[in-house]
């Protein structure tokens, strides 16, 4: 199949090793922080928190973060360009779900009378979030929509990425405490320039199973 979509995606891989001196232009980042912000959610619940490590002292702060576990994926936090955390909402309540409502009256998307006929759609929420008030199994899903929106954009860009469910995650909100402020990150995302030379993954050919093993036409 010709397409450039599927071109796209044939080509994006997970980066093993970046190019330490190549940094992704602001415009194009600009580009991947909207498509990110776009990113569809269940009852556009947008439950996230995207958290940039772009600075130097950011990215020893996140270096940090690999001490007792998962230092496979510590080369690439300061090789990479960027490197985003991808936090949910542990918690996630009727009143997060009101500044989705109202921003939505505010874009003309709600009619401001039809207010409390939007909270409507929170009961999917409830219907995720156990005795003690924690919903993150249901927040944390949504993350993963935005995870994969960003790695077809990321595609379509020609930039290279590597998620990392392999962070610690008590540590990282331990380090990022103010930043992440309740959220919780389990997965976060390097971004940049495979090294041309030792990124061995990026000359390997593409392998998934077949389309009649995945998929049923009914």
């Amino acid at each position: 199949m010709t397409h450039s979509i599927i071109e796209d995606l044939t080509l994006r891989h997970t980066a093993k090793k970046y190019d330490a001196s190549r940094r992704i232009p602001q415009s194009e980042l600009d580009i991947i922080y909207e498509a990110m912000r776009l990113s569809a959610s269940s009852i556009n619940s947008q439950p996230w928190k995207f958290i940039v490590i772009e600075s130097d002292e950011a990215k020893q702060r996140m270096h940090e973060a690999f001490a007792y576990k998962y230092q496979f994926n510590q080369q690439h936090i300061k090789a990479a360009s960027h490197v985003i955390l991808f936090s949910h909402n542990p918690s996630y309540t009727r009143e997060d779900y009101a500044k989705v409502v109202d921003k939505g009256i505010a874009d003309g998307r709600t009619q401001l009378e039809k207010r409390e006929q939007a909270f409507g759609a929170f009961a999917f929420v409830e219907s995720n979030t156990d005795d003690t008030g924690n919903n993150a199994s249901w927040t944390k899903s949504q993350t993963y929509l935005a995870l994969g929106n960003t790695l077809h954009v990321l595609a379509r860009l020609g930039i290279d990425s590597t998620p990392m469910e392999g962070i610690d995650s008590d540590l990282v909100g331990e380090i990022f405490k103010n930043e992440l402020n309740g959220f919780v990150c389990e997965v976060g995302l390097a971004i940049g320039y495979h090294h041309p030379e030792d990124d061995y993954n990026a000359s390997l050919p593409k392998s998934r199973l077949s389309l009649q093993d995945v998929m049923q036409v009914l």
